[in-house]
């Protein structure tokens, strides 16, 4: 892939991808778009609505590493147990200015472990955080029923990567997401929306980050 290094508005860096003409982040701030979106949005959200004791993560989209660095700084803030999976058909070796960015303890040793760590494996990178990177296409791989409680969907925008947007992807996540579970995504277009109706989730169009006027959550709330 013909893959660089750039720095967005708020002094954090993402990779653009020249072959697609598309960056893995907002230039308007890669760290604020990723807070914003996943993290409040996402993550936050979630907690805030549920007493659980542990929370799984699926993510579509590794990418630069930065949601899996985000989640667990927050899982260093609370009690719960993260078990955090995370899919990437084109892993990227190129380390980026997150940890320094961020700056809380061990960042930069946290970062580094993330993206070191051994592939299609579950690794405990800390106490309360498991990670399980699965390298591959999401088509073709399988996920327990009702597996998830929060879904990070970040894949290339649909103009660029309209195959991970299509309605058997997603259907295939919706059926891996638990009761009471949050799927949350940078895009908003209608067909996304019309789509995750479908699918049977309650659709919300929420304020998107700087630079982005909408954002799409939805929730699975079996009756």
């Amino acid at each position: 892939m013909n893959i660089e290094v750039i720095t967005t508005s708020d002094g954090s860096h993402s990779l653009i991808n020249n072959d697609l003409n598309e960056t893995y982040h907002s230039t308007h701030g890669a760290i604020r778009e990723s807070l914003h979106v996943f993290i409040k949005n996402g993550l936050q959200f979630w907690i805030e609505k549920n007493s659980s004791k542990e929370i799984s993560i699926l993510e579509v989209g590794f990418g630069t590493g930065l949601n899996a660095l985000l989640a667990l700084h927050e899982s260093l803030k609370s009690e719960l147990k993260f078990q955090y999976t995370t899919i990437e058909i084109f892993p990227v070796a190129i380390q980026l200015n997150y940890a320094q960015q961020l700056n809380f303890e061990s960042a930069n040793k946290y970062f580094q472990e993330l993206h070191l760590s051994e592939w299609n494996t579950r690794i405990s990178i800390t106490s309360n955080f498991v990670l399980e990177k699965r390298e591959g296409k999401i088509q073709e791989m399988n996920f327990p029923d009702e597996a998830f409680d929060v879904v990070f969907f970040d894949a290339f925008a649909p103009n660029k990567q309209p195959e991970m947007w299509e309605r058997p992807v997603l259907e295939k996540i919706t059926k891996a997401m638990k009761s009471n579970s949050t799927f949350v995504t940078y895009c908003a277009k209608g067909q996304l929306k019309r789509d995750l109706k479908s699918l049977g989730l309650q659709v919300e169009t929420l304020a998107g980050p700087p630079g982005k006027r909408e954002m799409v959550r939805a929730m699975k709330i079996n009756q």
